[in-house]
């Protein structure tokens, strides 16, 4: 029996951009939502995204979801958590200068954050940041076969200090909770965070780089955005986004 191999080219557009590239730097944001399944404030925090995304999914507004380790003690652990989103939260915890950290906590923009569930403000700070045209253009684009992401990136303007950001996105998921604060309740989770790397830009602003996916990858429940981010505070310079 042959073995079945599918290839998938991606190029995003969206409104004036091409190949997944702002030429215009419209502007854009990045809602970056801290939550966690064992904490009992976070599941309206996850319907807002849900209902954003939903609302914006054709516009310059991306959702990630980030379920961070440190509910984990107390009495549920969340399978989508990694002390790596943790790590994250606590670099923008620096980068504020606001601590202790806290769920749910929605950062835009690596700039401003938010209590996640607070859905007034927090509209309020997504047309302030689309107001604001982007710095710089990422353009990204990605090529799928079994078990291989193939990513190709360029960065045109000035990204010095900053890396590029891929979180491997599943778009949506439901989770039965057992025990915890949220005990013998259903949640319904949007754009969670699986896989999140790294590129310098110091080095080149643009290239290819060759992602081993989530074991549970489809390209059907899944979308890759880029990010590029300034490591000296934090801020978003520019997104894109791949959609199977």
């Amino acid at each position: 029996m042959k073995k079945l191999i599918m290839a998938i080219t991606i190029l995003f557009l969206s409104g004036n951009s091409i190949f997944g590239q702002n030429l215009d730097k419209k502007g854009f944001a990045l809602l970056e939502l801290y939550t966690s399944e064992g904490c009992s404030s976070c599941p309206p925090a996850d319907e807002l995204m849900g209902r954003i995304q939903n609302e914006y999914k054709d516009s310059n507004v991306y959702v990630l979801s980030y379920h961070v380790d440190y509910w984990d003690k107390q009495g549920w652990k969340d399978a989508f958590s990694s002390q790596l989103y943790t790590a994250r939260q606590y670099e923008y915890a620096q980068f504020l200068g606001k601590e202790p950290i806290y769920t749910p906590q929605l950062i835009i923009n690596g700039k401003n954050d938010f209590v996640g569930s607070q859905e007034t403000v927090i509209r309020n700070g997504i047309k302030a940041a689309l107001s604001k045209p982007a710095s710089i253009s990422l353009s990204l684009s990605a090529s799928y076969t079994v078990n291989k992401l193939a990513l190709r990136y360029n960065v045109e303007g000035n990204s010095k200090n900053s890396s590029l950001v891929i979180a491997v996105v599943q778009k949506s998921a439901k989770s039965n909770v057992k025990r915890g604060e949220n005990a013998h309740r259903i949640l319904l989770h949007y754009q969670i965070v699986q896989q999140l790397h790294k590129i310098d830009l110091n080095k080149d602003s643009k290239g290819n780089t060759v992602l081993v996916p989530p074991r549970n990858f489809n390209p059907q429940d899944f979308e890759v955005i880029g990010f590029v981010q300034n490591q000296k505070n934090g801020h978003i310079l520019d997104v894109s986004k791949v959609i199977f």
